[in-house]
C-alpha cells in the first residue's frame, strides 16, 4: 500500500462560519480505482477561532450523511458517495471539487430578510439559489462570475443548477412529510472525467430545518453557539434519518 498523508480539511462554511472538522485521506487503492475516505471528527467550529468538542458528533454526522446520500440516489441524483466505512467515515469516489457552493433558500435567512424587508424565516414563493465563493461575508457571487473566471463551464453550470432543483424538491418533500420545513440546504459538487456529482454535505452547518409547529420546543439551527445546541440539532437530524 502506498504511503499517504492525511490532509486536514474543514468542511466549507455554509453560513456564519460554522463547520464540522473532517480528515480526508486520498489515493487509497480500491477495487474499482481510487477513492477518498472522509472521517468526521467530534469537533465543530463556531467561527474561525473557536472550536468545540461535541460527543458523538462524527459518528452521527456520518450516519446522517450516508442516509441522505442513499436517499437522493433513489431519485437518480448523481453523488460521489459509495458507502459508510466504520463509525465515523464515508467512502467517496475520486473527484475534483468545484471551488464554490450553492445555497438553496426556501425561507428568508437573516441577510435576505433584512434586504427585502421580510420576517426572518418567511417562506419564499420560489427557492433562491445563492452561489458562494470563499467563506467571508462577501462570498455571494453570480453564475456569470463563475463562468467568466473559468470556475465552471456553462454546460456544467446548467447541469448543476438542474441537479440542485431536484435535490431541493426531493428534500423539501421528505421533510414536509415529517412536519418540518427545509429552510436551506447547501450543495457542493465535484467532477471526475466528464461526470458531475453531488459531493456534500449534510451537516448541522449545511442543512437547516425548522418545525412547522412553532409551539414545540426546538433548537434554532442558525444559532448554534454551544456544544449542547450543536448536539441537540445534530441528534434531531440523526433521529429523522434513523426513522425507517
Amino acid at each position: 500500500m502506498p504511503n499517504f498523508c492525511p490532509e486536514i480539511k474543514l468542511v466549507k462554511i455554509v453560513n456564519r462560519g460554522k463547520m464540522v472538522e473532517t480528515i480526508i485521506r486520498n489515493d487509497i487503492p480500491f477495487d474499482e480505482g481510487n477513492y477518498q475516505l472522509i472521517e468526521y471528527q467530534d469537533s465543530y467550529f463556531i467561527d474561525d477561532k473557536k472550536k468545540i468538542k461535541v460527543k458523538d458528533l462524527g459518528s452521527k454526522v456520518a450516519l446522517t450523511n450516508a442516509f441522505f446520500f442513499d436517499y437522493l440516489k433513489e431519485y437518480h441524483i448523481p453523488t460521489a458517495f459509495l458507502r459508510k466505512d466504520g463509525d465515523n467515515a464515508l467512502k467517496f469516489s475520486t473527484y475534483t471539487e468545484y471551488p464554490f457552493r450553492i445555497k438553496i433558500l426556501n425561507t428568508a435567512d437573516k441577510r435576505n430578510a433584512k434586504i427585502f424587508g421580510l420576517k426572518e424565516g418567511s417562506e419564499l414563493n420560489l427557492p433562491v439559489f445563492e452561489f458562494h465563493y470563499g467563506c467571508g461575508k462577501e462570498s455571494v457571487i453570480t453564475e456569470s462570475h463563475l463562468i467568466a473566471f473559468d470556475l465552471c463551464t456553462p454546460e456544467d453550470m446548467k447541469l448543476i443548477t438542474r441537479i440542485c432543483s431536484k435535490i431541493n424538491a426531493v428534500l423539501k418533500s421528505f421533510f414536509e412529510r415529517r412536519n418540518e420545513t427545509l429552510a436551506e440546504v447547501c450543495c457542493h459538487f465535484g467532477k471526475y472525467e466528464d461526470k458531475v456529482f453531488l459531493v456534500g454535505d449534510f451537516t448541522p452547518a449545511s442543512i437547516k430545518i425548522l418545525p412547522k409547529d412553532e409551539s414545540i420546543k426546538w433548537t434554532n439551527p442558525y444559532k448554534l453557539k454551544t456544544a449542547n445546541e450543536v448536539k441537540k440539532y445534530t441528534e434531531h437530524l440523526f433521529n429523522i434519518a434513523s426513522v425507517k
